[in-house]
């Protein structure tokens, strides 16, 4: 029996690449079979809880602030002036948290469609959900894809895609008609990031997000890299479409003068995640 004197592995295999991660646990902590997915919570020797659904690492305590302060510190502090922000999916709340940093956000909804995700982060991660109490915080448990097209034209800043892989519930989150209601979901000057993947691995999919992106209408579409030891190949990405704004110029004085602290997230990071290998610049231009 696995416990804390006997610590025994938890592995996820990728088949598609031929690699495994895997991590020491001493036991798992919950367990349950939601109407849209299989949620697991393991106790880590090294990594603090672990959130895995259907099978895949998702959270850990140790790495999260990667994957959260990337998917909304670039974005927000790209667009001019953000008040009304949506994050689809995110049901951790960590990206939320994040979001929430920022005092020029007026109203933040978070639209995940699974509730059980929430409630369970709430209970094994509290410390990403603190801002879920938050008077501009507002959680709907609804679809996300239904959410974006009942969604009034020029009504949302920024839209945060916080999904899982696009398979199942996600699949929908990667289409050129769901951007296309983002689209007209969004101000003149919006902006929507979407985790993209790995670079390494996911190449395909990337090519085809940017072309989704631009044949909804988006001038602009920019991948940023950044680490992510607990996803495949540890290298993830996270991928911006802007209207009628250059996503490379975003407000730097404001990134060095931010009133709150981050632990990754900084000016030169946001910088230096626009650079792109030459395998991967073939890839987008090819």
């Amino acid at each position: 029996m696995t416990d804390a004197a006997n610590p025994t592995w938890f592995h996820e295999a990728h088949d598609y690449s031929g690699s495994a991660i895997g991590f020491r646990v001493t036991r798992q902590l919950h367990a349950e079979q939601t109407p849209f997915q299989n949620i697991e919570i393991w106790e880590s020797t090294d990594w603090g809880n672990i959130m895995v659904i259907d099978g895949c690492m998702m959270v850990t305590g140790r790495d999260n602030f990667l994957y959260h302060e990337m998917m909304a510190h670039p974005v927000l502090f790209t667009h001019p002036r953000a008040k009304r922000v949506v994050v689809i999916g995110g049901g951790d709340c960590g990206t939320l948290r994040e979001v929430l940093r920022h005092p020029g956000v007026e109203a933040a909804w978070q639209v995940e469609i699974d509730e059980r995700v929430t409630r369970v982060s709430e209970m094994y991660f509290p410390e990403l959900c603190e801002s879920n109490g938050d008077p501009r915080a507002h959680l709907r448990f609804e679809d996300g894809i239904r959410f974006m097209k009942d969604a009034a034209p020029g009504s949302i800043d920024v839209v945060i895609v916080d999904s899982t892989d696009p398979i199942g519930p996600a699949e929908g989150l990667f289409t050129e008609a769901f951007f296309r209601d983002c689209f007209h979901a969004l101000g003149d000057q919006g902006v929507i990031v979407q985790q993209s993947e790995s670079p390494l691995y996911h190449g395909k999919i990337l090519k085809a997000l940017h072309g989704a992106m631009r044949a909804a209408g988006f001038g602009q579409t920019q991948t940023l890299l950044f680490p992510q030891p607990v996803y495949p190949s540890g290298w993830w990405s996270c991928t911006m479409a802007g209207k009628n704004l250059d996503l490379k110029a975003f407000r730097e004085a404001d990134v060095r003068a931010k009133p709150f602290e981050t632990v990754y997230y900084n000016a030169d990071v946001h910088r230096a995640a626009w650079a792109m290998p030459e395998f991967f610049r073939r890839l987008l231009e090819g």
